[in-house]
């Protein structure tokens, strides 16, 4: 009887084996089919005004406008700072720059002499800038934290951070080679300027190898130089005040266009529905009208017309559309959000929150910048502002030492978005009460 039952218990062992064995493949590979592309989109010196979706008159943006009806988009978002370097570097952290270090774009120390000129400019400006992409090197970034997912992550645009693996991208255009114009891009700012094929490329990589992918498109777009198509600065120029305007205008058209076609690229690989797309600018720009550079009250300064920008997220069937005009939200909740939308575990450090949670959202009474000098060193040599934004109030100190002069500025950004009311001599017990808040979340 034993010998008559051995061969169908071995059957029945094989096939529940195989059954098993079939059973975790296909919930390996279910799973891995639920995992998002994820596309990062990131405008480089573009006001929180200069999109036809938030109000200009003139600027016409319909794909982002477009992405905005599609996405939780948030119109009161906010990157820590107003300079593209430490910006981007706390976007793909999800940490404040003083913890990730990249406090500026160049890195002067005190013996250093610039001889009047740029420090971008000077041969020792790598060398210093050496322990800078070391210390960055070390941190944490989300495309490290998506390798255990199996994702592979491509560079294309704006990078400051030396070569693109120094942030744990698997494949970039950036190759940060001082020698050949390595600063903040080389090929990378091609992008967009030059067409989309390398991008093209890395996405048709990720469905070869059937991967998850994690795309960083950071063009060099509007940024300057001011260079569009002929056919968008003629359809500018009558509109504009001067012809610098009417440049800068053809630029955010041209970056929207970008934005539109990589969109569409993505739709007809039949992916839209699983890849989740990331909006933010990095900082903004107000262009001066009799030339070429922008007004201080925007890039570098601790005003809105540096600081705030559209944030928006975007996964169709999944995150439903929202035009949230009174939430505040940060870049550095970018990273957190993402981790929990794939159900990741966030690291301990992320400055942070899950901000489509409402109940995280909801919880949270302020969220924080600090700007340093372009030509920055320490922390505490090179401070110029720190801010706290709430609901209604934001709070910009001037550093006393950096900024010697220069008072305390208390503004409703929501009744007054363009702050021009500073309300601090009339308002003092807020002042000092975000005062305390500041110092707090400083000190923590």
């Amino acid at each position: 009887m034993i010998n008559k039952l051995f061969p169908l218990l071995a059957v029945l062992t094989l096939s529940c084996f195989t059954s098993c064995k079939e059973a975790k493949q296909e919930t390996k590979e279910e799973v891995q089919e639920n995992l998002p592309n994820i596309v990062f989109i990131l405008s480089d010196d573009q006001a929180w005004t200069d999109y036809s979706f938030m109000g200009h008159e003139h600027i016409e943006t319909p794909n982002i406008d477009r992405l905005a009806r599609e996405s939780h988009t948030f119109t009161h978002g906010y990157v820590p700072t107003s300079l593209c370097s430490p910006s981007l570097a706390s976007i793909i952290t999800g940490v404040y720059p003083r913890y990730h270090k990249v406090l500026g774009n160049d890195r002067v120390l005190p013996t250093d002499d610039k001889e009047g000129k740029p420090a971008w400019t000077a041969s020792w400006r790598h060398e210093n800038y050496i322990p800078v992409i070391e210390n960055f090197k070390k941190l944490n970034t989300l495309p490290k934290m998506l390798k255990d997912k199996g994702y592979l992550s491509f560079q294309t645009g704006k990078w400051w951070i030396g070569n693109h693996a120094n942030g744990g991208f698997d494949y970039g255009m950036t190759h940060g080679d001082p020698e050949r114009g390595g600063r903040h891009g080389d090929y990378g700012l091609e992008i967009g300027r030059k067409g989309m094929d390398t991008l093209y490329s890395y996405i048709d990589l990720a469905m070869e190898k059937k991967k998850p992918f994690f795309m960083w498109y950071a063009p060099f777009l509007p940024h300057s130089p001011h260079n569009p198509p002929d056919s968008l600065l003629q359809k500018y120029l009558p509109k504009a005040p001067t012809e610098y305007v009417a440049k800068y205008w053809a630029m955010c058209e041209w970056f929207d266009t970008t934005c539109g076609e990589l969109m569409d690229y993505i739709e007809e690989k039949g992916q839209t529905e699983n890849t989740l797309f990331v909006y933010v600018c990095d900082n903004g720009w107000v262009q001066n009208e009799n030339n070429g550079a922008y007004n201080p009250i925007s890039k570098q300064s601790p005003y809105d017309y540096g600081l705030r920008t559209p944030i928006m997220y975007k996964w169709k069937g999944k995150i439903t559309p929202n035009f949230d005009e009174r939430s505040l939200t940060s870049s550095v909740d970018m990273v957190p959000t993402v981790l929990d939308l794939l159900n990741m575990e966030r690291p301990d450090n992320l400055d942070g929150i899950n901000v489509l949670d409402d109940t995280e959202r909801e919880n949270r009474d302020a969220i924080f910048g600090e700007i340093y000098n372009h030509d920055f060193n320490t922390v505490e040599e090179s401070l110029k502002y720190r801010m706290v934004m709430t609901d209604p109030y934001k709070l910009i100190i001037p550093n006393e030492k950096n900024r010697p002069g220069e008072t305390i500025q208390l503004y409703n950004i929501y009744e007054d978005p363009y702050e021009e009311n500073n309300l601090a001599d009339s308002r003092p017990e807020i002042v000092e009460k975000l005062k305390g808040t500041i110092e707090s979340e400083w000190n923590e």
